[in-house]
This record gives C-alpha cells, structure tokens and sequence, in this order.
C-alpha cells in the first residue's frame, strides 16, 4: 500500500543494508519515496532486498565518519528527510573495540547532523538511538524522561549520540527527533550473535544454542516492521506535531527473560529445548525495557505483530534461509 506523504520525497538512508534499514528502504521504496542509501559494504549476498527494490535506490558505499561526504551526498541528491542508522550495533564489538564504536556512533552522528545542518532544506531527521542509551535504572521500564547514563561503550555512544541529537535541535533548531527501540527481531537478521537468530539456527538445525549470559537478563522484542512504522509515523507527523527535539520508545510493553524467550522459540519450532548457560556476559544492563505510552498517545501508533504471529513468520523465513543452503 502506498502512502502519499512520501511520494517523491527525497530520503537518505544511512546503514540502509542492515537489518532495520533494510526493511525501512523497502516500505519506502513501495510508498514512492526517492530512496538514497548510505553504507559502509553494498551489494550484500545476505539481504531482503530485491534487485527490483536496488534498482530503485541510489547507492553510496562509504562511512558516516567522512563529514565532506556526507555533505555531498546531502546537497547533491537535495535531500530532505535522514533515516541516520549506521552504527556500530553489537554491544560485544563495542567492547571489543570501544574507539570503533565511539568513532561511528558517536562521531558519525556529529557529522550527521553538522552536515543536515549545513546542507539545508532538511525537514526531518531520526536519529536511531536505543534503549541501552538510559543505562541501568531501578525503576523499569524506561520513559523518555529517564536520565541519559550509559556506562559501558556502547550504552555510552547511544547516550552521547541522544544528546548531540538534542544540542543540534535546542542550538540550531535542526529537525530532529530520537527514537529508542526495544530488541527488534524478524526475517533479514543476519547477525547470529543476536539471541533471536542464534536461537532460531540452534534450532531448525539441530545443535546445541549456548546462552552468553545467566539467561536471566530481561529485555522486549519487537517485530521488526512494527519498528518500520514507528520510524515512518515519526517522520510524517514530525513538523505537523512539533515533534523535533523529543524521543519516542517503542515496544510492545511485554518483558520476558532470555531463558522464557528461548523456551518458546523451541516451543514454536516444534522441537526439545536443547541450550547451554555459559553465564560469561560481562557488562551488560540485567534488565531493561521500555513504556511506549507516549508513541501510542501523541503518534497513535502501536505494534501490531504479536509475538506468536511474529515468531511464526521469522521461523518460516529462517527454516527457507537455513534449509536451502
């Protein structure tokens, strides 16, 4: 279904071959938008995309750490809304290599956002925090008003990309806005540190799924095209609602642990539980999740792929993924 609001809208994309940004690029693509994508590898074998959808966007490869590039592609391709989600997004390579991390999502985002500036004619901006951006909090779950307070890198680089976001609006009235996002899962992950495909392998090929952590950690999933519709919502009622300089959560408001999350993968797979706890995570937040009552009331948006309908859809595309090679 097309929406007219993006009909014809010119639209960067950055990190648009990643798992969100795919799924993002595509409902764009299908609702007229004129699509620029932004990315440090392009033309990757491991995609949603199709080459009828590629064909219809016009592909940069290079890093978000270039400021001058970043203005070139802005000015030249008179871009008027960002979709900014290239980052490093794994917590364990943040930790692995912190100087990485801060130089893309925290750098990349300053460059981001000097060129929006700069470039002018920007009408919207989202940058993709996270929910790791508020850090540890007693009081769960988490509302837009928490305190910003990561401690480790890359809890740290969401939080500092969060308030650059904010400088630039309160500073130079740029038309940003944040958004922080449950764990998101769906087709097109191909990331499998990330429990939901790791579990979903282990799984539907026979082996043994070790949990990285105590498997008590607590967190929200949410269906990736949910998340889609949240950072589209976002966009168009932006500047209709005066939303630029705030945040908005989004999840479906339904915690579980990583241990229920894997029981009722294998329960949905239709298979005997078969996991190892390694209990060897360091430096992560034990429990984290987000309200999402503001993205509902002022946006009027709300997930609406459940987790048993969800699951069955990302097991039906990972079984093809995973069978068929």
């Amino acid at each position: 279904m097309r929406n007219n609001f993006w009909e014809n809208k010119k639209v960067l994309v950055t990190g648009y071959e990643g798992f969100l940004g795919s799924h993002l690029v595509n409902r764009l693509v299908l609702s007229g938008a004129l699509v620029t994508g932004l990315d440090i590898k392009t033309h990757r074998k491991e995609t949603i995309l199709t080459k009828e959808i590629l064909k219809r966007i016009k592909i940069f490869k290079g890093s978000v750490e270039d400021y001058g590039f970043l203005l070139r592609i802005l000015k030249q391709n008179k871009i008027e809304y960002v979709f900014h989600l290239a980052a490093t997004s794994i917590v364990g390579e943040a930790l692995g290599n912190p100087m990485k991390a801060f130089s893309t999502n925290i750098e990349g985002t300053w460059n981001l956002l000097e060129a929006s500036r700069n470039a002018k004619g920007i009408k919207g901006i989202i940058i993709a925090s996270s929910d790791k951006a508020y850090g540890i909090h007693n009081k769960l779950p988490y509302r837009e008003d928490a305190s910003l307070s990561g401690s480790h890198p890359y809890d740290v680089s969401k939080s500092c990309a969060d308030l650059l976001a904010y400088t630039y609006y309160h500073t130079y009235n740029l038309p940003v806005s944040i958004t922080r996002c449950g764990n998101i899962y769906g087709p097109g992950d191909f990331n499998f540190s990330r429990i939901f495909p790791d579990t979903l392998r282990s799984a539907i090929t026979g082996k043994t799924l070790f949990i990285r952590s105590n498997g008590k950690f607590t967190r929200d999933y949410v269906y990736v095209t949910d998340i889609v519709s949240g950072y589209l919502i976002l966009a168009e009622k932006l500047n209709k609602l005066k939303l630029v300089g705030e945040a908005f959560n989004f999840s479906n408001e339904s915690p579980i642990t990583v241990i229920g999350l894997v029981k009722k993968i294998y329960k949905a797979v239709g298979i005997r539980e078969n996991y190892k706890i390694l209990d060897r995570v360091r430096y992560e937040i034990p429990h984290q999740y987000l309200a999402s009552s503001k993205a509902r009331k002022v946006l009027s948006w709300k997930p609406e792929v459940g987790i048993e309908e969800g699951l069955k859809i990302t097991i039906a595309w990972y079984r093809k993924l995973l069978l068929c090679k």
